[in-house]
């Protein structure tokens, strides 16, 4: 069982991206926005191959590995208009990369669904079938992550994606269906339960993002929290996966100083490094007690 973090949540540059996890003492990061002293900031596997390999020299010498690229491959910033040559690109960029690193897993997603979609056209089981089969032939796991997309609209969508893509795992988050609606249902669409939402994909989960959040109707958005404190069901998936047997990570994306797609959530770089801390630090401890939890039981 591993304890990592999404690097761009502690800070853009990749230096103190580093400290942060050094602070914490993780030997794992995961890779997504980065900032590399004279390039601008970027996606892992968009940034000029000089700055790749910049931060590539970096992570090495601070022995530091990187578990996921956390992609912008068929994310949410993107629909099924978007022509594939792009996601395409990405893919064929992001291989050779991962495969320098030594990364096993990485997040792709299913594109942004219509607002009025509550189904899928063909072309996006397609589209994901042929991406998951870019990567498994090349020795890498895909792992598609419940989020503002197809397999996010509920848990049928994603077990219906799964099904539509052979060899595609999950990397479940623990906040997403606190705000995403239940598009399964019909409108008005209800929020989403996480622990539902868990259950049902729980069999293909190899990856997960700890995040915690309430959902606040008065802002017709979500609050975050320190994990356990939210809707998320933190505690309880942490304890069921451990109970199980799960030997993957847990990858920590807090959003309680900065939300990567929302610009109108921020903080000061010093505040936002301390919170990263305090949140991997939160969630250390709420691991060990489930694991003292655990080990009681067991014992009685």
């Amino acid at each position: 069982m591993i304890i990592t973090g999404i690097g761009d949540e502690a800070a853009s540059s990749i230096d103190r991206q580093i400290k942060a996890h050094g602070q914490l003492g993780w030997k794992w990061i995961e890779m997504r926005g980065v900032e590399v002293p004279g390039f601008a900031k970027a996606n892992f596997h968009e940034i000029p191959d000089a700055a790749f390999d910049i931060a590539a020299g970096k992570l090495k010498d601070a022995d530091l590995g990187v578990y996921c690229f956390g992609s912008t491959i068929m994310n949410w910033q993107k629909t099924i208009a978007t022509p594939f040559d792009v996601t395409l690109g990405e893919v064929k960029r992001c291989i050779p990369r991962m495969q320098k690193l030594g990364t096993k897993f990485v997040r792709v997603m299913s594109f942004k669904p219509g607002d009025d979609e509550a189904t899928s056209p063909a072309e996006v089981f397609a589209r994901v079938r042929e991406v998951t089969k870019m990567f498994l032939d090349a020795g890498l796991q895909p792992v598609h992550e419940n989020c503002m997309n197809y397999g996010g609209m509920s848990w049928k969508h994603a077990l219906e994606l799964l099904d539509r893509a052979p060899g595609l795992k999950w990397v479940f988050d623990t906040a997403n269906p606190v705000f995403n609606a239940d598009r399964s249902k019909p409108k008005p669409w209800s929020k989403q339960d996480a622990w539902e939402f868990y259950t049902h994909v729980k069999p293909h989960t190899v990856h997960v993002h700890i995040k915690d959040a309430r959902w606040n109707p008065a802002k017709n958005d979500a609050d975050y929290t320190m994990p356990g404190e939210g809707n998320g069901c933190v505690r309880e998936v942490i304890r069921d996966l451990l109970a199980s047997g799960y030997d993957g990570a847990f990858s920590i994306e807090p959003h309680v100083a900065v939300v990567f797609h929302d610009s109108s959530v921020t903080s000061s770089a010093d505040q936002q490094f301390s919170r990263y801390i305090e949140y991997g630090r939160a969630l250390e401890k709420l691991i060990s007690d489930v694991q003292a939890g655990l080990r009681a039981k067991k014992a009685a």
